[in-house]
């Protein structure tokens, strides 16, 4: 069974930064498969990173250039980098592994302020 842990959310003035953690857990764990999604009140949960079957990151158009994804295999864990954070990124941020079955995370909040 995998599990997800979220952490990193928090409050910030637009143009700061924060980093977001999702620390995962199962047998035969492939952290590929693993990504980050948002959801705004109000609004669809949106895809925001992930990573290829080859392991290159991908972003949405809305947050290239200002997020970056990252993993740690060792510790089987994966971060999200925000930057230059805008009130449009207030969101909130789930962990998600798997393709067509998923396992989502509790979501962590994240709210920029103008």
């Amino acid at each position: 069974q995998v599990q997800l842990v979220e952490s990193g959310g928090g409050l910030v003035q637009a143009g700061g930064s924060l980093r977001l953690s999702c620390a995962a857990s199962g047998s035969a764990f492939n952290i590929y498969l693993m990504a980050w999604y948002r959801q705004a009140p109000g609004k669809q949960r949106e895809w925001v990173a992930g990573f290829t079957s080859g392991g290159t990151t991908n972003y949405a158009d809305s947050v290239k250039g200002r997020f970056t994804i990252s993993r740690d295999n060792a510790k089987v864990a994966v971060y999200l980098q925000m930057n230059s954070l805008k009130p449009e990124d207030t969101a909130v941020y789930y962990c998600r592994y798997g393709r067509g079955s998923v396992f989502w995370g509790q979501g962590t909040q994240v709210t920029v302020s103008s």
